[in-house]
């Protein structure tokens, strides 16, 4: 009973959206004569002056509230579960095994590989059962370790989409059975991945062995991969990178040397193609996937590529960008709508809408217009208690207390007579 009291008072104090409390609006622009869904695409100025993860966005036709879907163009995604390899053993002097896999369309397989400096040539078949009877070749590709030349590893093997429950593969070379370790499918996505570059430097900054790279990333604008453009030399390479994500601190904060680091990851960058002892090897990993970073204040982000000793990378333009998120709606014919954020107090909408949503392929893309300041905005009346809004009088008013009670106490003890000797 106390927690389904609890979880009612918590609702009847959750805020509620109201256009006047909104400070920005956009209004809806391409709008169609006729009913149907639409969709717009979200842009980087929405996120840096909406709450985080667009929690207060808000679509109206008139003074209706409309509901909506946020869809994002979402990238391949590895399983996280790895796949234990079946039947491992030798077979005419080649490492062989099989794998089951998850029902369902996949594209690129990781292999888990232990040792280095190796290169070995991977044939790959797909069938509908463990025997690999009827087996169909999807092809073969070459897995390398190239640590001795610092040019780097790579075990993925680039399949066409395929949907076989079973994969059978054989590896000539190095490997030992007791090389693979496992096995990890990347889905293909229901949807392309298309992204949205939000912040691009002008400089590249070479301080010693290293190239530094520094953005200036909007308030809650989320980052999603990071993209290097290298030039043509080095032809090949393998460098490390390391990102350091920190809030843009007030003068402040800077000179009494807060911490402001927010996150920090690393990955690395790989570009190889020749042939390497009778393989073709043709590999490049030119973009590192980001951490999520929420922040609702302004963000730096200093990337460092770690160049060694070897000739510092020529690098194009380096861009964040963020995956390509979309507002989907249901238009009425004849209508206009403004989209609304920018009122902290509010908390993410759940829409049936959003449940039940289907997207489809002649949907009418819309756009938001010029963000203006809502004309009818005024600011949320404080419903704090009296003590949270002014927290320093209940520290006044505690210290006059401590104060009396000395006084008291001091009053009592001069007032009581000594006995008599």
């Amino acid at each position: 009973m106390r927690l389904r009291a609890g979880l009612l008072l918590i609702a009847m104090e959750a805020a509620s959206p109201e256009m006047m409390y909104f400070r920005y609006e956009r209004p809806i622009q391409g709008l169609p004569q006729s009913s149907g869904q639409s969709c717009l695409v979200l842009d980087a100025g929405i996120f840096a002056h909406a709450a985080p993860q667009l929690a207060d966005l808000r679509l109206y036709r008139a003074e209706t509230e409309t509901p909506f879907v946020i869809r994002a163009a979402a990238p391949q995604q590895a399983e996280d579960k790895s796949i234990e390899p079946l039947n491992l053993g030798m077979r005419g002097g080649q490492t062989v095994f099989d794998a089951k896999v998850p029902i369902g369309q996949y594209s690129d397989i990781q292999l888990a590989l232990k040792g280095q400096n190796f290169i070995a040539p991977v044939t790959v078949t797909g069938s509908q059962d463990e025997t690999g009877s009827g087996a169909t070749k999807l092809g073969t590709y070459t897995v390398f370790d190239l640590s001795g030349q610092k040019l780097g590893r790579s075990t993925v093997l680039h399949l066409p989409e395929s949907d076989f429950p079973y994969l059978h593969f054989s590896i000539k070379g190095p490997l030992p059975p007791d090389s693979v370790t496992g096995i990890s499918v990347v889905r293909v996505s229901t949807t392309d991945a298309k992204y949205l570059t939000i912040a691009e430097p002008s400089t590249v900054t070479q301080k010693g062995h290293t190239s530094v790279i520094e953005f200036t990333v909007p308030a809650s604008a989320p980052v999603d991969r990071i993209v290097f453009t290298p030039g043509a030399s080095p032809a090949q390479f393998s460098r490390d990178v390391s990102v350091a994500v920190t809030v843009v601190a007030e003068p402040k904060a800077a000179v009494e040397g807060q911490s402001a680091q927010l996150a920090g990851f690393s990955g690395d960058l790989l570009r190889v193609h020749g042939i390497q002892d009778g393989h073709r090897i043709d590999e490049e990993h030119l973009a590192i996937n980001a951490e999520w970073v929420d922040s609702s204040s302004q963000t730096k982000w200093t990337i460092t590529v770690d160049n060694g000793d070897d000739t510092p990378l020529s690098l194009g333009p380096v861009q964040l960008q963020m995956l390509e998120r979309s507002l989907c709606f249901d238009a009425e014919a004849n209508s206009s709508y403004v989209l609304f954020y920018g009122d902290p107090a509010l908390s993410s909408p759940s829409y049936d809408y959003a449940k039940l949503f289907t997207p489809q392929a002649n949907a009418t893309q819309v756009s938001a217009g010029p963000e203006q300041l809502n004309a009818a905005y005024q600011p949320r009346p404080d419903t704090r208690p009296f003590t949270e809004k002014h927290p320093a009088l209940l520290w006044v008013a505690l210290a006059a207390v401590i104060s009396l009670l000395g006084l008291i106490a001091l009053r009592s003890m001069k007032a009581v007579k000594p006995p008599p000797a």
